[in-house]
């Protein structure tokens, strides 16, 4: 329910473990959790490391579905500027950023034949 939690200060431990001193939070803000499960916190540290999360429950019973959105930042260890947002909903974890991988195109022909597939469904699968 809160791996985006984790994964943030995860980012936070192992940036900081590379540190041989503490490094300090500058500014540090936390919201619930709430009667209605929602919830928010920032934070900030000396070194430039930035994260901020926020969750709400929508639904009830069996239909509730924890909705996160949620940003970091910090530079790495080549001085190049990292930029992390996300979103985790019942559909999954889904980051975007422009230093994570992505995959190559699908190609032409193979498109074409996925489109074909599917517009023409086999009598078996209908």
């Amino acid at each position: 329910m809160r791996t985006s939690v984790i994964i943030v200060f995860g980012l936070v431990v192992a940036v900081c473990a590379a540190a041989d001193e503490p490094i300090a939070i500058v500014s540090q803000t936390q919201d619930g959790p709430n009667p209605d499960g929602s919830y928010k916190f920032a934070f900030e540290t000396a070194n430039g490391i930035k994260g901020e999360e926020s969750g709400s429950v929508t639904g009830e019973g069996e239909n509730a579905a924890l909705q996160v959105q949620g940003s970091s930042s910090y530079k790495s260890s080549d001085g190049q500027d990292i930029s992390l947002t996300y979103t985790a909903n019942e559909e999954g974890f889904k980051p975007e950023g422009a230093h994570l991988p992505t995959p190559p195109p699908i190609p032409d022909l193979i498109k074409k034949a996925l489109e074909w597939i599917e517009a023409h469904p086999s009598k078996e699968n209908q």
